[in-house]
């Protein structure tokens, strides 16, 4: 059971990364999956995880505080809307799409603004 959370784990945080990229994609929730699942399987894993540079910090603070930070909030919404606005204008020809798609957007902004926000880098 511990390869298959290991494995689970790995893919959960090959989606959160590209999550980074791709706003429509959730990046929170597969990282935190990763963490729990490295927890379960791996701590070698789990420590590196919450030891990386850019990964780490963002998980921690958000585990123990619910909190994201304002840069990330402000990327996160920005490449989300710019995604959704560039697939509802350019890409979809029918008009629940374009209206499912800004509803999308608005609910994930939504749940973005949902959290505190973290102004300090620490």
């Amino acid at each position: 059971m511990k390869y298959i959370y290991l494995f689970i784990g790995f893919l959960s945080l090959i989606l959160g990364v590209i999550g980074i990229f791709l706003p429509v994609l959730p990046t929170t929730p597969f990282l935190l999956l990763s963490a729990a699942l490295f927890f379960r399987s791996s701590p070698r894993a789990y420590d590196w995880l919450l030891a990386h540079k850019y990964l780490g910090p963002y998980i921690r603070s958000f585990r123990e505080d619910r909190m994201i930070p304002l840069r990330a909030k402000i990327v996160s919404i920005s490449l989300l809307w710019l995604t959704a606005l560039h697939c509802a204008v350019l890409l979809f020809e029918s008009w629940w799409l374009r209206i499912g798609m800004v509803v999308m957007a608005i609910c994930v902004t939504a749940y973005i603004l949902s959290f505190k926000t973290r102004r300090s880098t620490e």
